[in-house]
């Protein structure tokens, strides 16, 4: 089990009670002539341990989204509320998982999950603990001083995911994480994923493109539509958890699937 090293900053939520709230949420980029608008009037409740995947074509505000939540990027209009507070800036209990793993070359894969603890000068000898066993519990025990040129794309986004988990978020904020893995990889990241989702307790942000990488791992999938965007639909997914990879082949999971598709504008209602 993954141990938490360090008290909450706040009172902790019980599970499903609302986390954040986002009410007209508003991105243009640039002025007058040349503005553009990126996201368009967003309103949404985000209930705490949730996982809710962000799913849309490229283009459609997502990642802007994301890291409106992260507080990276400011809205030009609306409000996002998290956990009773505006969100105006970087906030220190959340995590960040990009597309990319960004990790640092020179260094070790043991010190690349213990950068973010060095920065908040929380780097001690319970930090290294649970950093051995976060990467313990992603299968990396035996690549502590590994670097990162020595590592798999799917090796070396489990220590991404470890870097985010390392200061016990109570909010991770996942962009196409696994966009280029390859498929088997990918789904084995899912497992993962799931499995310390279920763990910590964290709430969760997961932006994708993926119809099926939706569905199988959301709570609810907000749809988004083509720039500029708009969730065109909301859908709830009242599949059980634990998910198995058999899971993807039911009538109710290929459902979703075409829920989602028309909500995409790529299917039709049959």
């Amino acid at each position: 089990m993954i141990p938490a090293i360090a008290e909450p900053q706040s009172t902790p939520l019980e599970a499903g009670e609302i986390y954040g709230r986002f009410t007209g949420v508003r991105k243009v980029f640039g002025k007058q002539e040349g503005a553009m608008v990126a996201l368009s009037d967003v309103d949404y409740e985000l209930r705490t341990g949730e996982l809710v995947a962000l799913l849309g074509p490229s283009g459609c505000g997502k990642t802007t989204l994301l890291r409106m939540v992260a507080g990276l990027t400011k809205p030009s209009g609306g409000s996002i509320v998290i956990r009773g507070r505006e969100v105006t800036e970087p906030q220190d209990d959340f995590g960040f998982v990009f597309q990319s793993p960004n990790l640092l070359p020179w260094r070790t894969v043991l010190s690349n999950v213990l950068f973010p603890m060095e920065i908040k000068g929380r780097l001690d000898a319970a930090a290294k603990v649970r950093a051995i066993e976060l990467l313990e519990h992603v299968g990396l025990g035996k690549f502590l001083k590994s670097r990162p040129h020595e590592l798999s794309g799917g090796m070396k986004q489990r220590v991404a995911l470890c870097r985010a988990l390392i200061h016990s978020p109570s909010l991770i904020l996942m962009d196409e994480p696994f966009g280029a893995l390859d498929e088997l990889t990918r789904m084995e990241m899912h497992e993962l994923l799931l499995d310390i989702r279920r763990l910590t307790g964290a709430t969760v942000m997961f932006v994708t493109h993926s119809i099926s990488e939706a569905v199988y791992l959301a709570d609810e999938v907000l749809v988004f539509s083509a720039r500029p965007g708009r969730v065109s639909d909301r859908i709830r997914i009242d599949l059980p958890y634990p998910r198995e990879a058999a899971l993807r082949y039911t009538a109710g999971f290929r459902e979703y699937e075409r829920r989602a598709g028309a909500g995409l504008g790529v299917l039709h209602h049959a």
